[in-house]
């Protein structure tokens, strides 16, 4: 029998497909980084594993965060999909919350991923009390569905009123469509988000049928690939929550990876920083496209329970809360009719790239202004496919389309780009600390992504963050978080009780189907566990509120059965959230209940990140020599060390620069680094 010592985990970005080995029996850990392919990402996933593993039948999992879904949606490039519907409901997924892409003028027209000939209505209604008024009529369900597959539907989600309160009429619905339907790709609002509120339902189910067919059919190229390569192990995929699921799972709700890739890096700083002793942190993962920030309190991540992935994409689903600017190394700059500079949203990308690439474009990045300033090195460019970087190239198009428009000399105006740069980046830090609450001072910035590292400095100045921590190999730490991800399972059912009234008998019975679902996905997965863990928590407000506080229960488990609270521990527990929500309670007020909110977790192994520190070395062997760098408005001597070469507790003063393959960390005049016991970066100001 084959040993399989290694782990793989893979991210797939705008820019590069990142990927992080693991061999557990070595003690040792490899990384790749391949420029992502178009438009079959599948191509550098299986170039960035060939880099580093020869034999695949040595590999015991392969972990992929996956943005897969995220481009379908925002590209609108998902399938053509129909919908079936009770009667009065076919416009829901048109009118929305009556909200509108921008706030001023005229128009406010928006087109759902369902055009409204494949919206088909049937006979059925289900009361919110869960009373069925009319049984649904099977003949119309299937008419529907035949209609559906003649205007070239590839899936269909079947969307009820007030399914989650009784999901009867709809289970028939689908039973009925399955039959007729030629793939798996049928649809179920009652079993994709049973819960209240029709728009947020209709709207993940509908963008869960419109990522199925497009989603599992680019896992299934995957899985077969690594099939064909000798792989006969786990292939698991990272959720937007942060946790991970079989590729089964994924394929049928591929809504939930919506955030896939961006959520493996938040796992992965979350778990290092914590490791490393700094249990507050604000991420800022920069890859080629785009900045994402997250912050993480107390070594956890922030759950969000919905996102908008793009205006009128509302996906309800737990997932890590991050926000998102345009503000990656290949984001083009340009100046505006107004004579403003401005960074992005549009992107180079990794085809053609920053123009220092050479590919073909001719418009300014952030990258190219680096380049320009001396702060990556041209002869030795990320990613293994380019021999050099044409800083001249760089300049000319820093010159043509911001230094002359604006006045400026190349040194002035590629500084310029990275001043708008970071200011956007600080930007959308203190929107996730400040603005939320939180004291920027008592957290470490953590920077991430090929140029995450690149721009430490200017965020601890502008947004004064206490220090920073740059992971070990922080070009590839979402792949890493791939590998570090548990296995995880989250459920939700609406309750719509107050706690008067509630039926502690019926909540117990979700609490436990939850729980039984859960466990047997864990069971079905080949992923060996450390540890099981359930968590549950109630959406709740007070009677005549319509935002909701999370109430995280404290529940005993005897025999592998769950003991639901009583109402007197609920009401305890919603008391002391919304006092820490908002300061205060509403004497008199009638306490209601939601939804009940489940999650199952599958603790995975993680291995010793100390087997990533350096286990000799000494400053001066790591010492490359000295190149001329700009900062500010001068030009330093700045001295080049190969970052993996410095051993554990060296410290290297500002100005300088630490290279690794997969990254280039930035140290301006004023800081310092260390090298700590895991093989981190500990920044700080001298």
């Amino acid at each position: 029998m084959t040993d399989r010592s290694q782990v793989i985990g893979v991210d797939v970005g705008g820019t590069f497909t990142d990927v992080f080995v693991v061999d557990e029996a070595a003690g040792t850990a490899r990384v790749a980084k391949v420029p992502t392919t178009r438009p079959d990402q599948s191509g550098g996933f299986l170039d960035g594993i060939g880099r580093q593993v020869e034999d695949l039948s040595t590999v015991q999992a392969v972990i992929h965060g996956t943005t897969a879904g995220t481009n379908a949606l925002l590209e609108r490039k998902g399938a053509r999909i129909g919908v079936i519907t009770t009667e009065g409901l076919r416009d829901v997924l048109e009118m929305r919350r009556r909200d509108r892409p921008r706030t001023w003028g005229l128009r406010g027209e928006f087109e759902p991923v369902v055009p409204r000939e494949l919206r088909l209505e049937v006979p059925e209604r289900t009361l919110a009390d869960g009373t069925i008024r009319t049984e649904v009529d099977l003949d119309a369900v299937r008419a529907a569905g035949r209609q559906l597959i003649e205007a070239g539907a590839q899936a269909v989600a079947v969307l009820f009123a007030n399914s989650y309160a009784n999901p009867e009429n709809e289970a028939k619905a689908v039973a009925a469509l399955r039959e007729i339907w030629s793939n798996a790709h049928v649809s179920a609002s009652s079993e994709i988000l049973p819960e209240i509120r029709e728009y947020e339902r209709f709207s993940t189910t509908a963008l869960n049928a419109y990522l199925q067919p497009e989603v599992s059919g680019y896992l299934d190229r995957l899985d077969s690939a690594l099939r064909d390569g000798g792989f006969g192990s786990e292939f698991l995929i990272v959720q937007s929550n942060g946790g991970v699921m079989d590729v089964d799972t994924a394929c049928r709700l591929p809504v939930r990876t919506a955030l896939s890739g961006p959520a493996a890096g938040v796992i992965a700083a979350a778990h290092i920083a914590t490791e490393a002793g700094f249990p507050d942190i604000i991420t800022g993962d920069m890859g080629g496209t785009s900045f994402d920030v997250s912050l993480i309190a107390e070594g956890q991540s922030m759950l969000a329970p919905e996102t908008s992935v793009d205006f009128g994409m509302t996906v309800r689903a737990p997932m890590i809360e991050i926000t998102t600017i345009g503000a990656g190394g290949g984001s083009i700059a340009w100046v505006d009719k107004g004579g403003l500079l401005n960074i992005g949203p549009e992107s180079a990308g990794s085809t053609p790239g920053p123009v220092a690439y050479g590919q073909g474009n001719t418009r300014p990045t952030v990258t190219d202004a680096n380049v320009v300033l001396g702060r990556i090195d041209p002869e030795n460019p990320i990613g293994g496919k380019l021999e050099r970087l044409d800083v001249e190239a760089a300049s000319r198009a820093i010159d043509e389309h911001v230094g002359t428009p604006l006045g400026l000399s190349t040194t002035e105006a590629a500084e310029a780009i990275l001043t708008v740069a970071n200011s956007r980046m600080a930007g959308a830090i203190r929107l996730v600390s400040i603005e939320r609450g939180f004291d920027p001072k008592r957290f470490a910035f953590m920077p991430f992504g090929g140029g995450g590292a690149l721009h430490t400095g200017a965020m601890l100045a502008d947004v004064g963050l206490g220090s920073a921590i740059v992971p070990r190999y922080p070009g590839v730490t979402s792949a890493m978080g791939c590998v570090i991800a548990d296995m995880r399972h989250d459920f939700v059912q609406t309750i719509n009780a107050t706690v008067s009234s509630l039926d502690r008998e019926a909540l117990g019975r979700f609490m436990q189907d939850h729980a039984d679902k859960g466990s047997a996905m864990l069971d079905a997965a080949a992923t060996r566990f450390e540890a099981r863990e359930l968590r549950f928590e109630l959406d709740m407000a007070y009677l005549g509120q319509t935002h909701t506080v999370p109430v995280a229960l404290e529940v005993s488990v005897e025999g592998g059965t769950v003991i639901p609270p009583t109402a007197e521990q609920i009401a305890e527990a919603f008391e002391a959230a919304y006092r820490s929500a908002y300061g205060r309670t509403l004497p008199g007020g009638v306490q209601r209940v939601m939804n009940l909110r489940s999650a199952v977790i599958g603790k995975r192994p993680k291995f010793d990140l100390a087997t990533l520190a350096p286990q000799d070395g000494s400053v001066e062997a790591a010492r490359k020599g000295t190149r001329q760098v700009h900062f500010g408005t001068a030009w330093h001597e700045t001295t080049i060390y190969d970052r993996l070469a410095l051993p554990v507790g060296a410290e290297v003063e500002g100005p300088a620069i630490l290279e690794q393959a997969d990254t280039t960390v930035l140290l301006d005049p004023g800081l310092k680094g260390r090298v700590d016991a895991y093989g981190n970066t500990i920044i700080t100001r001298t």
